[in-house]
């Protein structure tokens, strides 16, 4: 379309998505939906035109109805893909909530409730967050987070949602395959997995029902944390208040925990309105010991800031923002914490407010709202398993003290000072003072530490701390706790009256102690730190004691302070620091550098010092041990004190006291160790040992070592792994090493072929690392191109490792190497092979290792990214060996037929693959594959064709072997690939011909295996067009051959139609539905004469039969085999064999058995005693068995047993809604015992919910026979009793007539009265007549199934036919005598259709059919018949019925009324005259119709006598009138 002047061209590459849904409304618009993406070309007048994304349809349409964003346009070969400009995440987000969006549906029509509104939380989540990226306002650490919370929120959503795994890097991007090695990727799958199923572990936990099987799972873990949400705090102070939260010990009375500090205003509000419902912190490392305490509180500390006293008005008094107590809020948690009580997220508990000192509130209940919930992990964990609670806005208050396991990695340097109480002398004053401590942290100069003071968890630093203030209190106990985050501390007070200070750090470079302390401080530096700061330094340890400002002025050295004995100040301290140790000889080996003549000396000590201070340094000591042995690897001097000290520590950690720190040391070894030459110093003091303690000398440190072999053994494959890698990155020892690393790998897994798993396992897993290495650098190129690496060798040891056992990982050779080979290297290393068998030896096996790698599901089904990377990798490979294979094995003298079949069959093995089939994914996952890779189905099956019309005159020995795999490869639903290779079967069928003169085997096999697949999936209607139609042209070009294959095409098409039919049921809740499909599959295989097949679905009828409990059918259907059998000593076909090899009498009678005992259960004893009659026979006469003979007969039963009779039940199915099988069909059904109609309807019903029942029992019209609905029409219908002749004229028990009543049916009637001619109102029954229909099934009843279909002959067919349009001409002339006004043509119409008929030939063709010699003498049974339909044609072209349409004609010329005139003609047929205007009740009644060209059938009288025996048409008492 080209545009208008005044039309604007959008040259910015953008694409558009829909916003509105647009319906069009003329030929030139383009209809749109919500979610549709467009590319516009052009913008005219506020209209757009433009094609959809991926379609080549063009219109216009409202440009208001789409949306603006840029795209950028990249090239991939001659294609332009369009993608969107947003950022990777952003577009992950949309493509996730789309496709979560299609699930979600579904979820919600399964009515799935649970699912659908977890997968609602998730979608609000992500399009919540998805705003917040859009935004771009975030920093970029909160963007950073949020990053992590949606990737990991996708991740989980996929996973429970049974979508494929995104494997990430560090950052939280998706892996590009491309540009990750396949071990590299393989690992991340793996991490990604576990990551996931931790997640999901916990998840689950979280809505566990069961208290104690929480509480289990968290005494199982190491680290605990406690998340509280604060939710209002209510209680009207009138000032700004400070609360405290921590968690406290009631018994031990100690704080646990750091302060949670929420800054509260005086209105109502956090004084920041930003953390309004944002006050989260989480207590974080409490271990195991913290939770076995017998209580535990959580307290709340209330402080207000503001006046002395809140009833002061005066505010001229200096008083205000003075901290001041005013109360406290305490609640039990020890169950909370200990997962005895579930708590979720939503729950919330009131903690009630205890004032400081009494006072009266406004309101009843003043407290603390807040959430709870007890996390399991520590600060890292929670962050991944509960990002949607702790994000980076929570607060981290952590434990007073170190947690009970300190991981490497875990820098922490803390001290909390705690102001315990004080002992003023109020000296000359009338009153005691109000004492106020006022902090700084000071260094050594005197000046004070800008930010080193935390109040509280959530606070920010203060470079000053003002305590509680307490009205005139003597001796004031403060406890409070705040965290110095330098080393040094000093106090203040407002108006100096003492001041105390401590030293935090020794002069020996330790830190404080822990514990109670008193401390000192005045201005001047000088004037105090020369004194002594503690009463231990002052030489008198039993006395409280602080410094006294004198009266005079401070001067000299002591600065005019002096001891007072008369006040005291009390703190104390808890160091939490990894970093500073109060243990000298500890800090002596930490900094050994410094002291290095004491390292021998410190290096002993270390043996003696406490166990808690050493792990609690565990890295650094480790560090300290290892650098002094790298730094001394020249000599011994210090190796045995290092491996003596390090076994010390291993011991430590050994101890039952210690044994969390395991994994510590764990993590120690595989992420922070790098003592790349470590391991040769350690295997020499450890032969050393081992040496001494052989030759029986006194050798102490051996038992010690031996206990900490396992991790003395860890440390040093570490280094040694660690000195190999290192070694590879340089290209010269890479050169070097690489030859002889895999001359060696190649000759031992040559040796451990069979050798123990654990070893193959370790070797496998040494070349993996081998080859990661080398991807790294993509030094392959390279090194596959030397001579001397035997990689050939290699791949097929590392094969049949694989194909001999399962072992994980799997063998990433053949598929690491591949990707970085081009054509080059392939050359290169097909001529490393010096012979052909070598050659062909190779490309067999790497064939079945491919096969087997496909085939065996070796990674997880949701690991789409590394299998479509494998599926790449092999993909490229086969082809690659294709090529080789018809270079050098496609001539006659180097033909390989084996290696030829494991080709196709790996080819087709490969196309038919799980992970190709697109039509079962996701349109979202199908773009994906399709964007990235492509369809390789359509590749390798293109393949496929061309070397098969290569192969020549060798086609013939993959016939029929290969039959079974093309048409698995054909029946996969993608056009292009089915029309590419369905004409491969013609080439078979004519190759198999001209070799044999027909193709018998193809038609077999082709048959055997299309049962298989349809029934497994494959195949559809449109497969059944395309063979029908591929095959029907190419044998156009090949007369001699049409009329074979159209009768092939004949046959598969008649049993596709049925497979289908069957696979379509097969899942349905309707057992009778999968019976009758069942039963028209063996009728089709017994009609061709496949045995095998026949009998393979006999048993699976038997088997519908015995979980419906339909003993009588199961027995049936089993006694059509046993009619394949004879009673002799021939051995069984295969088809016959079930129990092993055995002879056809054996067979029979143990079927004989079998159907007995089911007619027994069936209560059919009649058909259980022709059974034992015959077997009776056998071993009386053939096996002389006479013990044999004694078996069960039933007669007692028969005569004594009581066996209610079964009703039977017409079912009609009309409508097209129904399956061919049923459509506008009438079955007569035998019920079950007592089963009423009602039930037997409800339940047929409940098998076709979607249907309308029909109330009336005549067979309804052509209206709802090709209605597109469902329609079911059920009614009893009576048996017609069939006495066997052998019972006639005899005096017969009614046990025995009872039965025949109701079995051995096949005709069965139904009637219901009509009305005739005027009603005697006191005699109904002078005017009342029985209309009754003989319904005759195809088969008796019972039988094989509990329904038969009823038949009609076509004789039948052709009365139904002529009976349905002679009372159509009755039923219009009845019209025009009640209505003269009529138009005329309808009857004209039908009238010349009669005399001169267009289509079908008329009534002249039943005439050719069916009045010839030849058909009366092939049945005479049909004489009557035959009478009737001659009857029926004589009618139709009777004169008097041919003038009517002139005689109306005449009237309505006259303008006369009809019924003025009296005119009348007889029925030919039954002799009645119709004389108009009489009662319409003297003619003839209406023939009742028949369904679906006459399956229901209209028979006589069951006396014999015919119709034509009631022509009089008079009425007599109780006649009835048979139709």
């Amino acid at each position: 379309m080209y545009p208008s002047p005044d039309c604007n061209r959008l040259f910015p590459p953008f694409f558009f998505p829909v916003k509105w849904n647009f319906v069009a409304k003329g030929q030139k618009q383009l209809s749109l939906e919500v979610g549709d993406t467009v590319h516009i070309q052009e913008v005219c007048d506020g209209k757009s035109t433009s094609s959809p994304h991926h379609s080549c349809s063009m219109g216009v349409f409202p440009a208001s109805f789409v949306h603006l964003k840029e795209v950028i346009i990249q090239q991939r070969g001659d294609e332009e893909v369009v993608m969107s400009a947003e950022m990777p995440l952003v577009k992950e987000v949309t493509t996730t909530l789309r496709e979560w969006g299609s699930i979600w549906k579904q979820l919600f029509v399964a009515n799935k409730e649970v699912r659908v509104k977890q997968v609602q939380r998730l979608m609000w989540e992500l399009m919540e967050w998805r705003s917040q990226l859009l935004s771009g306002t975030l920093p970029s650490d909160e963007f950073k987070e949020l990053k992590q919370k949606v990737t990991s929120k996708i991740d989980y959503g996929n996973k429970i949602l049974e979508l494929d795994q995104v494997v990430r890097d560090e950052d939280g991007n998706i892996l590009d395959p491309e540009r990750a090695s396949v071990i590299s990727l393989f690992r991340a799958h793996e991490e990604a997995t576990a990551k996931i199923n931790e997640r999901i572990k916990e998840e689950q936990s979280n809505i566990q029902t069961d208290h104690s099987g929480i509480s289990a799972r968290i005494q199982s873990s190491p680290t605990h944390s406690l998340y509280v949400f604060v939710r209002n705090f209510v209680c009207r102070i009138g000032e700004d208040s400070e609360l405290f939260m921590s968690l406290y010990d009631p018994n031990k009375q100690t704080i646990i925990s750091e302060n949670y500090l929420v800054r509260w205003g005086s209105k109502g509000f956090p004084k920041e309105i930003d953390m309004l419902n944002n006050l989260k912190v989480v207590f974080t490392d409490l271990g195991n010991k913290d939770l076995s305490r017998e209580k535990i509180y959580l307290i709340c500390q209330i402080v207000r800031v503001g006046r002395m006293d809140l009833k002061e008005t005066n505010n001229k008094k200096c008083t205000q923002g003075l901290r001041r107590p005013f109360g406290v809020a305490v609640m039990d948690i020890s169950d909370i914490i200990k997962g005895k009580i579930e708590c979720d997220e939503e729950k919330q508990f009131f903690i009630p407010f205890f004032p400081y000192i009494s006072l009266k509130f406004s309101y009843l209940h003043p407290g603390l709202w807040v959430t709870m919930k007890a996390l399991v992990g520590d600060i890292v964990q929670i962050r991944k398993e509960y990002p949607h609670l702790v994000d980076r806005s929570t607060v981290v208050a952590r434990k007073l003290g170190f947690p009970e396991i300190i991981m490497p990695g875990d820098v922490r340097n803390d001290i909390y000072l705690t102001l315990q109480g004080g002992d003023f002398d109020k000296y000359n004053k009338t009153t005691q003072k109000n004492v106020e401590v006022i902090m700084w942290v000071c260094d050594e100069e005197g000046k004070v530490i800008q930010n080193s003071i935390c109040l509280g968890a959530g606070d920010k630093a203060v470079s000053e701390y003002r305590s509680v203030i307490y009205y005139q209190v003597k001796q004031p106990r403060w406890m409070e706790t705040f965290k110095v985050c330098v080393c040094l501390s000093k106090d203040k007070s407002e108006k100096n009256f003492a001041m105390a200070f401590v030293r935090l750090m020794k002069d020996d470079g330790t830190v404080l102690q822990d514990g109670l302390g008193d401390s000192k401080r005045m201005e001047d530096v000088n004037s105090y730190l020369s004194l002594p700061s503690t009463r231990h330094h002052h030489g008198d340890p039993h006395k409280a004691a602080a410094l006294s400002r004198s009266s005079s002025n401070v001067s000299g050295s002591g600065g005019g302070l002096s001891v007072s004995s008369r006040d005291s100040f009390c703190i104390s301290t808890l160091v939490c620091s990894t970093k500073l140790t109060q243990n000298v000889g500890l800090l002596g080996l930490l900094k050994w550098r410094t002291r290095p003549e004491l390292l021998r000396e410190n290096l002993e000590k270390l043996k003696i010092i406490d166990g808690e201070e050493v792990v609690k340094f565990l890295q650094d000591t480790l560090d300290a041990l290892f650098n002094i042995m790298m730094e001394h690897s020249q000599t011994d001097d210090y190796d045995i004190l290092v491996f003596d000290a390090l076994i010390y520590i291993i011991g430590l950690i050994a101890d039952r006291k210690f044994q969390h720190f395991n994994t510590v040391l764990e993590a120690y070894i595989k992420q922070h160790f790098s003592a790349t030459l470590a391991y040769k110093k350690l295997m020499s003091v450890l032969k050393r040992y081992l040496d001494v303690s052989s030759r029986g000398e006194q050798c102490e440190p051996i038992l010690r070592t031996l206990k900490a072999l396992e991790y003395i053994f860890k440390f040093i494959v570490r280094s040694r792994m660690l000195y190999s890698q290192c070694a590879f990155v340089s290209s010269e020892c890479r050169d070097v090493l690489l030859p002889m690393m895999l001359r060696e790998l190649s000759g031992a897994l040559a040796s451990m072929a069979d050798g123990p798993h654990d070893e193959r396992r370790n070797s496998l897993e040494l070349l993996n690392n081998i080859l990661e290495v080398l991807s790294r650098d993509n030094v392959v190129r390279e090194s596959l191109l030397t001579p001397a690496i035997p990689l050939n060798s290699l791949w097929l040891i590392q094969s049949r490792q694989f194909n001999g056992a399962s072992l994980s990982p799997p063998p990433f050779l053949s598929l690491s190497l591949p990707p970085q080979m081009d054509d080059r290297h392939y050359a290169t290393y097909i001529e490393t092979f010096t012979g052909t068998t070598d050659l062909v030896d190779f490309l067999m096996e790497s064939f079945l290792l491919f096969k087997d790698l496909i085939g065996k599901h070796v990674y997880p089904s949701d690991w789409m990214a590394m299998i479509m990377v494998q599926n790449r990798v092999f993909l490229r490979a086969i082809n690659t060996y294709a090529d080789t294979m018809n270079q050098k094995f496609l001539n006659n003298d180097d033909f390989e037929v084996q290696l030829w079949n494991n080709y196709f069959h790996l080819a087709v093995a490969f196309i038919t693959q799980e992970s190709l089939q697109l039509q079962h994914f996701s349109p979202t996952k199908r773009n994906k594959i399709l964007a990235k890779y492509g369809d390789m189905r359509r590749l390798i099956g293109f393949a496929i064709r061309d070397i098969w019309y290569k192969l020549g005159s060798h086609k013939i020995c993959f016939i029929p072997g290969m039959v079974g795999p093309i048409l698995e490869m054909t029946l996969i639903p993608e056009e292009e690939l089915r029309r590419a290779t369905i004409p491969i079967f013609f080439d078979m069928i004519t190759c198999e011909h001209a070799h044999s003169g027909n193709f018998h085997k193809f038609e077999n096999e082709i048959i055997l295996k299309l049962d298989h697949e349809v029934e497994g999936g494959g195949g559809d209607e449109r497969y059944m067009q395309l063979l029908e139609t591929i095959l029907l042209d190419c044998a156009a070009e090949k007369p001699t051959l049409r009329p074979q294959v159209q009768h092939f095409v004949s046959l598969v098409k008649g049993l596709l139609m049925r497979l289908l039919d069957y696979r379509t049921v097969m899942s349905d809740d309707s057992r009778n539905n999968r019976m009758s499909c069942t039963v028209n599959l063996l009728n089709f295989y017994k009609d061709i004469n496949r045995e095998g097949m026949y009998i393979r679905y006999l048993y699976k009828l038997r088997d519908l039969h015995l979980e419906g409990e339909n003993y009588t059918e199961a027995a049936y259907t089993l006694l059509l085999h046993s009619r394949l059998l004879k009673w002799s000593d021939e051995m069984c076909s295969p088809q016959f064999e079930f129990h092993g090899s055995q002879t056809q009498r054996q067979l029979k009678e143990t079927l004989y058995d079998t159907i007995i005992d089911y007619f027994d259960k069936g209560k059919m004893w009649e058909e259980a005693i022709t059974l034992c009659k015959e077997l009776a026979e056998q071993y009386e006469n053939e096996i002389f068995d006479y013990e044999l003979l004694s078996k069960r007969l039933f007669y007692e039963n028969i005569m004594k047993i009581l066996r209610p009779k079964p009703d039977y039940f017409a079912v009609g199915f009309y409508g097209q809604g129904y399956p061919p099988f049923l459509r506008n069909k009438v079955f007569i059904h035998r019920g079950k015992e007592y089963e009423r109609r009602e039930d037997f309807q409800n339940q047929l019903m409940s098998q076709f919910p979607s249907a309308v029942r029909l109330n009336t029992t005549t067979i309804p019209g052509d209206d709802i026979r090709n209605s597109p609905l469902q329609y079911i029409q059920c009614f009893t219908v009576q048996p017609v009793l069939e006495i066997p002749p052998r019972l006639k004229n005899k005096p017969v028990p009614d046990q025995i007539i009872n039965f025949y009543k109701s079995n051995y049916v096949q005709r069965f009637h139904y009637s219901r009265p009509v009305r005739k001619g005027p009603v005697d109102p006191n005699n109904e029954f002078a005017s009342m007549w029985i209309e009754r229909t003989t319904f005759t099934t195809v088969y008796k009843l019972p039988g094989i199934l509990r329904w038969f279909e009823t038949t009609l002959s076509p004789l039948e067919n052709a009365i139904e036919t002529m009976e349905s349009t002679n009372e159509k001409i009755l039923t219009m002339i009845n019209q025009y005598q009640a209505d003269w006004s009529l138009p005329i043509n309808p009857l004209s119409m039908l009238l010349n259709g009669i005399v001169d008929p267009a289509v079908m030939g008329g009534f002249a063709k039943y005439e050719k059919a069916f009045f010839t010699d030849e058909y009366t003498q092939q049945h005479p049974e049909d004489r009557d018949k035959l009478l009737r339909l001659k009857d029926l044609i004589a009618w139709q072209v009777h004169p008097q019925v041919q003038v009517t349409h002139l005689i109306l004609a005449v009237f309505r010329y006259l303008d006369a009324p009809l019924n003025t005139i009296n005119f009348a003609f007889t029925d030919p047929v039954t002799g009645w005259r119709n004389l108009a205007p009489r009662e319409e009740s003297d003619r003839r009644p209406a023939p009742v119709p028949r369904a679906h060209g006459g399956v229901l059938q209209t028979a006589e009288e069951e006396s014999g006598e015919g119709v034509r025996s009631e022509r009089t048409g008079k009425n007599s008492r109780g006649r009835i009138e048979e139709k």
